[in-house]
């Protein structure tokens, strides 16, 4: 690496805002279903910490060594709709808050995952975690919640649709206090893709290995393009 080089690398960051928005770890859960939701939750919480317990630190040296900020350290999960949907829990906000217990604990920015995927229909646990999205979002800070309601090829759920635009309004009610932060942190989806790390909308997807890493990178100008 010649002297070009180096001073190229600078002014991208120092003058065209050159970053790493963000490094995500995907982590499936699929292995954490339990009949118990109290067991389930804690395989849940056992993971997560395991899996992503050096991510922060991690990150921090990368950005060290290479002097390029990484701007978010992030997890994102396994619908949680598929993995709280073998339990017979009526409601899956403690699912949420053991979520988000990791995540401060980790030290990381959000957690991904509280989410269903219901364009062609809903199951019993798409239904409990769809209720479920007010209470839970308003009751943690890092969880961030999706629902894909539709796609091109299997179609609109219209009921799911409906069901949503009444989530949204509660969503409002119970963070009105934050600016109605909680709706930020919900994303409802049209031909969502099989794996999303990117939030508010992030989850793992079911056909992903055990653990992944995705690197979002803010291309240099970015900022300047968005002005206009």
């Amino acid at each position: 690496m010649n002297i070009n080089n180096i001073l190229e690398t600078i002014r991208m960051i120092e003058e065209e805002k050159l970053d790493i928005r963000t490094i995500t770890m995907g982590i499936s859960l699929l292995d954490c279903i339990d009949s118990d939701g109290e067991k389930c939750r804690a395989n849940i919480y056992r993971k997560i910490m395991s899996c992503a317990k050096d991510l922060v630190k991690v990150g921090k040296e990368i950005e060290n060594e290479f002097g390029i900020p990484i701007v978010n350290k992030r997890v994102s999960v396994t619908p949680i709709s598929i993995i709280a949907g073998a339990t017979n829990d009526e409601d899956y906000v403690e699912f949420a808050k053991t979520l988000d217990k990791a995540t401060e604990n980790l030290g990381i920015d959000f957690i991904g995952g509280f989410s269903a995927l219901v364009e062609k229909g809903c199951t019993k646990g798409d239904e409990i975690l769809i209720k479920s999205i007010p209470k839970a979002l308003a009751y943690t800070n890092k969880v961030c919640s999706s629902v894909n309601v539709g796609s091109t090829r299997g179609g609109l759920n219209m009921n799911a649709i409906k069901n949503m635009g009444k989530i949204i309004r509660e969503m409002a009610e119970p963070t009105k206090d934050a600016k109605g932060f909680g709706c930020a942190k919900l994303v409802v989806f049209c031909n969502s893709v099989g794996d999303n790390p990117f939030m508010a909308g992030a989850y793992h997807g079911i056909g992903e290995a055990d653990v992944v890493i995705n690197v979002g990178v803010s291309g240099p100008g970015y900022k300047e393009l968005w002005k206009k």
